[in-house]
């Protein structure tokens, strides 16, 4: 196969995107792309070494195996050995544990099914995943399995029958991809149904190009790299990907490699010198940004700054650099390789991938070696999200609402009847409110949705169709409506509903995930989101007594882990943390503001004031964590202690609306 250096250049093109987006660079956004170039090159190149030996009756599928042993392996085993150490220093137990899993996953050749199981590519806490990246390698290895033996059975055919039916598996991926993104958008992403399309373009170029390349264009190549920068430049995490959308990075790749022949300017400038050599350590670089990225990240006690970050990916080209050529090229096919039989590239690979798996399953079973930690570390880390009780969180994992018996709290000769209602906010307040309000005489049902704004015909603009909110939200309405509900307590995170924007505290606090925009099923006319939320809340008032509890205070980092890792690496012992005041009456003042609205004209509807109770205006700081109390599970969910501050106004409220 005649080299193309320019094909290397591409490779540069695919990384350093990719590099700038997990480092945090705004602009990179749509960075992620560099993924599906990589893809499209990939079944490109092997295609061709595929047809070639098929062509010339020299194909041997241990032959191939061997070469993409060497190719890929060194420089894997070699960076996962040494983000061992760092995650046995550094990680919190939970991490850990989850780090050992995706060894295993890594050394099954699994990984993407490890993380579309854990959590979407975009969601919070997927930047802090060392081998997050490996999801890539784990579709290629896959397809790497099935092509060449699918290929090589399907040449007996003929030329044409087998472009025909790759071209049917193609159109067939793709169609997977756009009914994925909308149905089940994480195993769209992550699984390789929906990216086979993308290998298969590249396949495409390998036919096309087999016999005789097609004479360079300039204007058209150009546009094929205009049109990776495009996607690179203008999508994000709120993008549908893979989908349609995701044509437009690999046509542009499609263009370039069919089009941008040497004698091209695009050929010149993609085969320039240092952008050859970007592309030519572009594997080792893949694999290295993202656990330096990662333990930057576990290892700072707030978000690490920008410079850090650029700082890093500068060290991941030199890392690779050295990798490269210490590493991959040594064990390359050739007379100077360090293994000359395939028996033993294939038991030393075998060796390595045991080993890996070894310790993955070690640090699986023992909990992530919780006793690195002092006690009192590990007393703080036990405050977490899985402690909330779901007995009534009728997420997405269970989509329909059907009334339960377990959600209704009675008490003998009550004074009213209650619906507590939210997203998982309320899943983490509702047993200390609930207690509360039965106390004070009255029956409650409770009912919350994660991620649900508690609104009428209300759903997120990003959103998997297994998130059925206001069908949630209409159904427990209608059902308090037939119990006989009289007072309607709502509780959410409505500014980051309303904003659409996670939280920042401006302290290193950052909370990274996908947008939470929502929007109005109903609306012919798009509202301004806080009038929106103003006329909501209006429609409520005329059905309910309406009580409207503040937003409780976001801390923007997480809290528990923030406070354990002070304990672990800065031998802290002072359990204190707190926000600036000023930044939660900035986020929240527009949300405030339609709640007095609507109780300024409606005599059924109160607010319960529970940001007092976290937040002192003399001091200008809401409290996180006390030396008493550690008052969040997370970076935004209350903990019992935090439940229980904020149940007494609650039941103020409740307790101050006229009868109805």
């Amino acid at each position: 196969m005649l080299y193309r250096p320019e094909i290397d250049g591409l490779r540069a093109v695919a990384v350093l995107p990719v590099i700038l987006f997990h480092a945090g660079i705004g602009l990179f956004e749509g960075g992620f792309v560099g993924v599906d170039v990589f893809f499209v090159i990939s079944g490109y190149l092997i295609t061709s070494i595929l047809i070639e030996d098929i062509v010339r009756g020299r194909f041997s599928i241990l032959k191939f195996y061997e070469r993409r042993a060497r190719r890929i392996l060194p420089a894997l085993f070699f960076v996962v050995a040494c983000t061992i150490p760092f995650a046995i220093l550094w990680m919190l137990p939970a991490q850990l544990r989850d780090y050992s899993q995706s060894l295993v996953a890594v050394s099954l050749f699994s990984s993407n099914f490890l993380f579309w199981m854990e959590s979407g590519y975009f969601e919070a806490g997927a930047d802090l995943k060392p081998l997050l990246h490996t999801w890539s390698l784990a579709i290629e290895e896959q397809f790497y399995v099935i092509f060449p033996v699918l290929l090589f059975a399907l040449w007996k055919l003929g030329r044409q029958a087998v472009i025909w039916i790759l071209a049917l598996i193609a159109v067939v991926s793709l169609g997977l991809a756009e009914w994925g993104w909308r149905n089940h958008p994480a195993a769209n992403f992550f699984l390789a149904p929906g990216r086979v399309w993308e290998l298969l373009a590249g396949s495409f170029c390998a036919f096309a190009l087999h016999r005789r390349p097609l004479p360079g264009n300039d204007i058209v190549a150009m546009l094929g790299l205009l049109a990776i920068g495009v996607a690179v430049f203008l999508f994000d995490d709120t993008t549908p990907f893979p989908s349609l959308y995701t044509l437009l990075p690999v046509i542009g790749v499609l263009l370039i490699i069919l089009f941008g022949q040497q004698g091209t300017r695009v050929a010149a400038i993609l085969s320039a010198k240092p952008i050859v050599g970007i592309g030519l350590i572009s594997y080792s670089a893949y694999l290295w940004h993202q656990p330096l990225f990662a333990f930057a990240r576990i290892r700072s006690l707030t978000e690490p700054s920008l410079t850090l970050m650029l700082g890093l990916a500068v060290l991941s080209l030199i890392l690779a650099a050295f990798s490269w050529r210490y590493v991959e090229q040594p064990f390359r096919a050739g007379p100077n390789t360090w293994m000359q039989s395939r028996s033993s590239v294939f038991a030393t690979s075998i060796v390595g991938l045991v080993l890996i798996a070894g310790f993955g399953a070690w640090g699986h079973v023992n909990n992530g070696f919780p006793n690195r930690f002092s006690p009192e570390a590990r007393a703080v880390l036990s405050m977490h999200t899985d402690r909330i009780d779901r007995t009534c969180h009728f997420d997405e994992n269970r989509s329909k609402f059907v009334p339960k018996q377990a959600c209704y709290h009675s008490v003998p000769d009550a004074s009213g009847e209650v619906l507590l209602l939210g997203d998982s906010h309320v899943a983490a307040v509702w047993p200390q409110v609930t207690t509360a309000l039965n106390a004070s005489g009255r029956n409650v049902y409770v009912g919350s949705y994660g991620g649900c704004i508690p609104l009428p015909n209300m759903e997120h603009v990003h959103k998997s169709s297994a998130h059925e909110c206001a069908e949630f939200v209409d159904a427990i309405l209608t059902y308090a409506g037939e119990i006989g509900i009289d007072t309607l307590v709502l509780a959410a995170r409505f500014p980051a509903y309303l904003h659409g924007t996670r939280f920042d505290n401006g302290e290193g606090g950052i909370e990274h995930g996908t947008r939470m925009d929502v929007r109005d099923l109903g609306a012919t006319l798009h509202a301004g989101q806080f009038d929106l939320l103003r006329s909501k809340l209006e429609g409520l008032a005329q059905r309910f007594n309406l009580v409207l509890v503040e937003p409780i205070p976001e801390a923007g980092w997480n809290v528990p882990e923030l406070i354990a890792k002070r304990m672990h690496f800065a031998g802290s012992d002072d359990q204190s943390l707190s926000t600036d005041y000023s930044v939660y009456v900035t986020r929240t003042k527009p949300v405030i503001a339609a709640f007095k609205a609507v109780q300024e004209q409606s005599q059924n509807v109160r607010i319960a004031p529970i940001h007092a109770r976290f937040c002192d205006v003399a001091t200008g700081r809401c409290a996180n964590a006390n030396s008493a109390d550690i008052l969040y599970l997370d970076g935004d969910h209350p903990s019992d202690a935090g439940a229980a501050l904020i149940a007494p106004d609650i039941v103020q409220a409740v307790a101050s609306l006229p009868p109805r």
